[in-house]
């Protein structure tokens, strides 16, 4: 088999290039890395917060997270999926917000008069993105109607309701 590698200099050289070239192909191939040297590292969606994390009901209650330390490139149009649960498990709230291409949100309610007392879940997604693999790939859904987030990829932030 010839392999169309030139390089100026020696053949040895030519030769040890190629080597090079074919054992940093095999390595990648039978460690499972990657061979892309450019591909950027993990990305998961930054912490949010819930403040205050007790309320009554008509009080404002505010979910916000920082822009993540990498690149998640969400893109110019991202959203982040909010969804308020109460202590008997009934969705509340379920609205997306706008979010920045590097996953920066507020989004601020106030505590509807239905909301059970005790403890209810928050819940702050990237919408229409599956991070369920644990990779930190934004794997992106390109036009799903309805994404069944799996639970392994949920984070939950406890809201305790009070009267």
């Amino acid at each position: 088999m010839k392999f169309p590698l030139r390089c100026s200099g020696s053949r040895t050289g030519g030769r040890f290039a190629l080597a090079s070239v074919i054992g940093a192909a095999l390595i990648s191939a039978v460690g499972g890395c990657s061979s892309d040297l450019s591909a950027e590292p993990p990305c998961f969606p930054p912490e949010y917060s819930v403040t205050p994390s007790e309320a009554k009901p008509g009080s404002l209650v505010t979910v916000a997270a920082p822009e993540a330390d990498c690149n998640p490139r969400y893109g110019k149009n991202a959203r982040i999926q909010v969804v308020i649960a109460d202590e008997r498990g009934v969705e509340i709230i379920s609205t997306t917000a706008p979010m920045t291409d590097a996953g920066a949100f507020t989004f601020t309610f106030r505590v509807p008069a239905q909301m059970a007392v005790g403890e209810a879940a928050v819940t702050a997604t990237p919408h229409k993105v599956d991070w369920c693999d644990d990779t930190g790939t934004n794997n992106r859904v390109q036009g799903a109607a309805d994404l069944e987030r799996a639970s392994c990829a949920e984070r939950r932030k406890p809201l305790t309701i009070i009267r």
